[in-house]
C-alpha cells in the first residue's frame, strides 16, 4: 500500500501542533485537534459540508479514503480502531451522507470501537427551513454513540473535537461530533487541546480479596475470555492466570482472538456454533472468572443441544464498564476494573497461597485436553448437516448441473490454509456463523464481527479498514451470497486506492439464516429467501479485482493460498466464489420463535 494520499496531493510531513491559544480558522482548529490525537486516515465521501478543511487535511499527515457507500466508511472506521487501538474516523456530507452511517456506528458501539464520527450539518442561519440535505442528526445517534459533541459556537471548535477523542477512548465506543457547515469559517483564537487518555486500575482491594479466596477454593475454575482481554492488551496476563490456576480458557463469544489457540488449556468459543469443548468444560465449573466480558445474552445461549452454563457456580466477573457488572448473569464477586490491572493482581495475590484446584491439575488437564480432542474428532466427521431439510436439499443439488460443496468441510479447508498473521473478519448469516466453530487464532486484534448488532454488509468494509491499520497483515472477509450484495460495491474502494484484502464468498443463492426459521417454523414455505446470483468472480473482475470460482473441496485451500499471494506480493483484492450447496446449520433464534397460530378461516393451512 502506498503511503501517500490517493489523491494527487502528496501528504506532508505532519507538523508540531501549535501550543498556547493561537489565532486560526475553526478549520485549522478542526485538523490540527486531530492531528494531536494521531490521526492518519479518516474514511469517507467527500462533501461540501466540510469542504473547507477537507482542504488541509494533506498538509497535516491525514488522508481522505473515498469509499462508495458512507455505511462502508463507518465499517472500515471501525475495523481499523479494532485492529490498531487507536480511533477510527469517518466523516460524510450532511444530511443523507450521515444518515448512511447510522448502522456501522450501532456495529461499532456493540463492538466497543473507539470511532469518531464528523458529522457536519445544516448552516446555523438555515436550521429549521427545511433547507437541502437538512436533518436532525444527533438524535440519530444518540443510542448508539458513548457521548455527542455538538459545536456551540466556531470558537470552542478544538475544545469540542478534543473531547470526543478523548471520550471514544476513555468509554471505548463511539462519539459523535456534529459541526453546523457555517461553524467551520471565520478567524478564532484557540489553543489545541492534547490527548487525555485514563489510567486504569485493577478495582477495588475489597473485590479482588473476594475474587482471590473464591478462586483459592476452586476445584474447578473456568476462565471466560473477553473482548475485553483483547483492548485491554491483556492475553499475556490473562495466559499466567490460567497457568496459575491449570483452568481451561473458553473465548467469549465472537472474540476467538481473546486466547491462543495453540495454547493447552484454550478450549474455544461459547455461543451460536461454539466449541463442545468448551461448553462442557463450563458446564463443569464450581467458579467462573469472566474477564473482560459483559456475558451477553445472545453469547450464553444454549448451543449444540446443551444449556451449558453452570447454575451453580460462583461468578466473578470483571469489566471496566460498572454498569456490566451483574447486568446479564447472577454473580458473586463484581470487578470494576481493567481487565489487564485486573487478572495481574488476582495472579499476585494467588501466588503465594495453596490453592484446591492444585490437587487436581494433572486430572483437570487430561479432561481438557481430551474434550478438545474429541471436538475436533467431531468437527473432522461432521462433514455436512444432517437435518432432513438439509439432506433434501443435497439430494436435490446432486442432481443439478456442476458442483456444489459442503459448508462445514469448506471451513475446514479454510482453516487449514489459513496464513500465520491473519484477521479475519465475518458477516453475519448462517454460513459465517457456522464458521465460529472453525475459526482459530494466536494473536489478538485478528477476529472481528458485528457482534450483537448483527448487521449484513459488515465483513468486507470492516477487513478493508482492517487493512489500512495493518497493511503487513493478510486480511480476509467472509460473507454470505445475500450479505456480499451489500458491500461488494467496495470493492471498487480497494482497486482505486490500492487497499489489497481477499473476500470468500459462500454462493448457496438463498438467505440462509433467516430460510432456516421458515424450515423450523413455518413448514417450508419460502418468502422472499431464494436469491438467483450472478457469478461474483466475475462481477470482482469486472471491478478491476481478481475472480476466482471454486467448486471442488480440493481447490477450496490453494484458492485461499493463491489470493493471499496475491494480496500480499501483488497487491490484488481477490473474491473467492465458492460455490455451496443448500444446507443450513441451525437457527440463530430457536429462543426467540414459536410454532404459528392462525384463527381467520383463510389462513388456517398456514401452520
Amino acid at each position: 500500500m502506498p503511503d501517500q494520499a490517493p489523491s494527487s496531493l502528496p501528504l506532508a510531513a505532519a507538523t508540531t501542533t501549535p501550543t498556547g491559544p493561537q489565532p486560526m480558522t475553526p478549520s485549522e482548529a478542526f485538523v490540527e485537534t486531530m492531528a494531536a490525537n494521531g490521526v492518519t486516515d479518516i474514511f469517507g465521501i467527500m462533501g461540501s459540508a466540510f469542504m473547507d478543511a477537507m482542504d488541509i487535511f494533506a498538509p497535516a499527515g491525514i488522508r481522505l479514503i473515498p469509499v462508495v457507500h458512507e455505511q462502508g466508511a463507518g465499517h472500515m472506521a471501525d475495523g481499523y480502531s479494532r485492529v490498531s487501538g487507536r480511533h477510527g474516523v469517518v466523516i460524510g456530507q450532511n444530511g443523507p451522507g450521515i444518515s448512511n452511517c447510522v448502522t456501522a456506528i450501532a456495529a461499532a458501539y456493540w463492538a466497543h470501537s473507539p470511532v469518531v464520527i464528523v458529522t457536519p450539518e445544516t448552516g446555523t442561519m438555515t436550521m429549521g427551513l427545511g433547507g437541502f440535505q437538512e436533518a436532525n442528526q444527533l438524535p440519530m445517534f444518540e443510542e448508539f454513540t458513548k457521548y455527542q459533541g455538538h459545536v456551540t459556537h466556531p470558537a470552542r471548535m478544538a475544545e469540542y473535537t478534543g473531547r470526543c477523542f478523548d471520550r471514544a477512548m476513555s468509554e471505548m465506543g463511539p462519539t459523535q461530533l456534529n459541526i453546523p457547515r457555517d461553524y467551520f469559517y471565520g478567524e478564532i483564537k484557540a489553543e489545541i487541546p492534547q490527548p487525555s487518555r485514563l489510567d486504569r486500575g485493577p478495582g477495588g482491594e475489597h473485590s479482588l480479596h473476594e475474587a482471590a479466596e473464591l478462586l483459592a477454593q476452586a476445584k474447578f475454575p473456568v476462565i471466560i475470555s473477553g473482548g475485553g482481554v483483547v483492548m485491554a492488551d491483556a492475553v499475556e496476563e490473562c495466559k499466567a492466570l490460567a497457568e496459575r490456576l491449570g483452568a481451561p480458557v473458553v473465548n467469549s463469544y465472537l472474540h476467538n482472538d481473546s486466547f491462543p489457540a495453540s495454547h493447552p488449556l484454550w478450549c474455544g468459543p461459547l455461543g451460536y456454533q461454539g466449541s463442545k469443548a468448551a461448553m462442557k468444560l463450563i458446564a463443569r465449573a464450581d467458579v467462573v472468572l469472566a474477564l473482560g466480558s459483559r456475558l451477553g445474552p445472545f453469547g450464553t445461549l444454549p448451543q449444540h443441544g446443551m444449556d451449558y452454563w453452570p447454575k451453580t457456580a460462583k461468578i466473578i466477573q470483571i469489566d471496566a464498564d460498572h454498569k456490566m457488572l451483574g447486568l446479564v448473569k447472577k454473580i458473586s464477586v463484581g470487578i470494576c476494573g481493567d481487565a489487564k490491572a485486573a487478572a495481574l493482581a488476582l495472579t499476585q495475590r494467588l501466588a503465594g497461597k495453596t490453592l484446591v484446584c492444585d490437587g487436581n491439575r494433572a486430572a483437570r488437564a487430561a479432561e481438557i485436553a481430551a474434550e478438545k480432542q474429541a471436538w475436533e474428532q467431531e468437527l473432522d466427521n461432521w462433514t455436512h448437516e444432517t437435518d432432513a431439510f438439509s439432506l433434501d436439499m443435497i439430494a436435490e443439488q446432486e442432481q443439478e448441473p456442476g458442483n456444489y460443496l459442503h459448508p462445514r468441510q469448506v471451513l475446514r479447508e479454510l482453516e487449514k490454509a489459513m496464513p500465520a498473521d491473519v484477521m479475519v473478519s465475518t458477516d453475519i448469516g448462517n454460513i459465517n456463523s457456522v464458521a465460529n466453530s472453525y475459526l482459530r487464532f494466536d494473536k489478538p486484534r485478528s477476529f472481528f464481527a458485528a457482534m450483537s448488532f448483527g448487521n449484513c454488509g459488515y465483513a468486507f468494509p470492516t477487513i478493508i479498514g482492517a487493512k489500512v491499520a495493518a497493511p503487513h497483515r493478510p486480511a480476509i472477509a467472509y460473507a454470505g451470497d445475500g450479505a456480499w450484495g451489500m458491500s461488494l460495491m467496495e470493492t471498487m474502494t480497494c482497486v482505486r486506492h490500492n487497499i489489497p484484502v481477499t473476500a470468500v464468498v459462500f454462493h448457496n443463492r438463498q438467505w440462509g439464516a433467516e430460510k432456516k426459521n421458515q424450515v423450523d417454523f413455518y413448514n417450508r414455505r419460502f418468502v422472499a429467501g431464494e436469491l438467483d446470483n450472478q457469478s461474483f468472480a466475475e462481477i470482482g473482475r469486472a471491478m478491476g479485482a481478481e475472480g476466482i470460482r471454486v467448486e471442488r473441496l480440493e481447490e477450496v485451500g490453494p484458492a485461499l493460498q493463491k489470493a493471499i499471494d496475491l494480496q500480499m506480493n501483488h497487491g490484488k483484492t481477490t473474491i473467492v466464489e465458492i460455490m455451496c450447496t443448500r444446507e443450513l446449520g441451525d437457527p440463530f433464534r430457536r429462543d426467540a420463535l414459536s410454532k404459528p397460530v392462525r384463527l381467520l378461516d383463510k389462513y388456517k393451512d398456514y401452520v
